[in-house]
């Protein structure tokens, strides 16, 4: 496991951001209609096609609602927490990345590397949880960063991912299918989610100086997200093992869930509420660069002792 290569991910992932920065440093684009395509559009449609393609069952949807519920869970402990110590605009961000993470194209492909098809699958239903969270309570403690309850519930309701989320349900339920050429032009769309996801990154710090660095506020970001997060993942999956007896794979599916570093949709989603879009950007690059050295010697020790259990 301490052999794993991630610099192919690594690599693709800054490039993206470097093409990002250039867009938005020398081309001067400017990343927040990106963004509310991001919002409005294309994860809707991502989101939309995984789960007709999916098949969801009641037990891999026990998976997903199980993965939502921790980030919920996690979200609302900082957010209390981090309320003793930043402004609300930073506690807010802080609170929204406390419960999600690079799962999709950071955590996706190192989970086709190392998990069998089956794996595979059950690491696709705990992803869902966490995207399912990005857009429901993580985007309404956000927008409580800078808006009211009303207000924050009214854009809450206009998200089309929650109405994604029901049609797919629904279309899975039926047992219909999609036309074959609108499942391939869905497809298209997981491949915009990933580049623009990235490049807004890199968009964000064409803007800003390194003056927006804050440090308390980084140190906050990597504390939950390499520390309370694989807590925590540990813990459940420990509890599991020792319950009712969950399979090698989805051990490592969890774990893994738990290791990834901050999610690009902490920028896309402070860019789309203008809450500190600048500073989420630099945590996430940071905790991306930490992640490919961190995540192998995580799992190597890690791993081989929860499966004795």
């Amino acid at each position: 496991m301490a052999d794993i290569d991630l610099s192919q991910s690594l690599w693709m992932l800054l490039i993206f951001v470097a093409l990002g920065w250039v867009a938005g440093r020398l081309l001067k684009v400017d990343p927040r209609p990106i963004a509310t395509l991001l919002v409005y559009i294309i994860s809707p449609l991502t989101f939309f096609h995984g789960l007709t393609q999916g098949q969801p069952s009641p037990d891999k949807l026990v998976l997903t609602g199980s993965v939502w519920l921790l980030a919920a869970f996690l979200c609302v402990i900082v957010n209390v927490v981090a309320a003793r110590f930043f402004a609300d605009q930073e506690r807010a961000l802080l609170a929204f990345s406390a419960g999600t993470g690079n799962t999709g194209y950071f955590g996706f492909p190192i989970a086709l590397v190392l998990l069998p098809p089956e794996g595979v699958t059950l690491y696709l239903f705990c992803m869902l949880g966490i995207s399912l969270y990005e857009f429901t309570v993580g985007f309404y403690v956000s927008a409580r960063g800078r808006f009211s309850v009303r207000e924050s519930l009214v854009r809450l309701a206009k998200l089309p991912l929650i109405y994604a989320f029901l049609a797919g349900m629904l279309i899975s339920a039926l047992d219909w299918y999609l036309p074959e050429v609108a499942a391939e032009g869905l497809d298209y769309f997981k491949y915009c989610f990933t580049v623009l996801g990235m490049m807004i990154i890199g968009m964000t710090l064409g803007r800003v100086t390194w003056r927006a660095f804050d440090g308390r506020f980084v140190a906050a970001c990597v504390l939950v997200r390499f520390v309370v997060w694989p807590l925590a993942t540990l813990l459940m999956v420990i509890l599991l093992r020792a319950s009712v007896g969950i399979s090698d794979s989805l051990v490592l599916a969890f774990l893994l869930i738990g290791a990834v570093p901050m999610a690009a949709n902490v920028v896309v989603i402070a860019m789309e509420l203008e809450i500190r879009p600048e500073k989420g950007a630099i945590a996430v690059l940071i905790t991306t660069l930490a992640a490919p050295l961190l995540i192998p010697i995580y799992l190597g020790y890690v791993l081989p002792w929860v499966l004795t259990f």
